[in-house]
């Protein structure tokens, strides 16, 4: 059985409203200058990460990067902002969901357009702070560190291909747990 036939939610080509995007997952790493934003399955042994922001929402690090900044640069600053976490362990890519815009200008200007990719990651991390709460971020209300069952039940919040993405990344990246 295909990746995209245990993970039909996450492999299906889908519509993001909110950014006037067609999306695509797979699991083909993309260009560098593509990658607009990146979020990290985070680990601490068994455990994984979730943050809820101000809309009750559960959601994995992570956002957008910055003009200039790498890939670690962007999720070790993402890691502060959104988990209070910092990397302690390599960063793995297992994932991207391409995407095309239909909107007339890049959400930033020295992003791609209009396509576009999120890089999806996972990484071993350790709980260091609070998050850093940018007044141009997400405002996270609460760090928690939960089962994959747990996880998988939570990241529904973020929307419906989220708990595969979950599933996938323990499978891709931690066969062993």
């Amino acid at each position: 059985m295909t990746l995209a036939e245990r993970y039909p939610l996450l492999h299906v080509p889908a519509r993001w409203e909110w950014g006037g995007l067609d999306v695509q997952f797979s699991t083909e790493p993309p260009p560098d200058e593509l990658v607009t934003n990146i979020h990290v399955v985070c680990f601490i042994r068994d455990r994984i990460i979730l943050c809820r922001d101000d809309r009750d929402v559960w959601i994995l690090p992570g956002g957008t990067r910055e003009s200039g900044e790498s890939i670690e640069s962007c999720v070790i600053r993402e890691l502060a902002e959104e988990a209070g976490a910092e990397l302690a362990g390599p960063i793995r890519q297992f994932g991207a969901h391409y995407a095309t815009t239909d909107r007339p200008e890049p959400y930033r200007p020295w992003q791609p357009h209009p396509h576009k990719a999120w890089l999806w990651c996972t990484a071993e991390v350790r709980l260091t702070d609070t998050p850093t709460n940018p007044k141009d971020a997400e405002q996270i209300l609460e760090v928690g560190l939960f089962t994959l069952p747990e996880a998988v039940r939570r990241a529904g919040t973020d929307g419906h291909h989220i708990p595969e993405l979950l599933q996938l990344a323990v499978e891709l990246t931690r066969p062993n747990d």
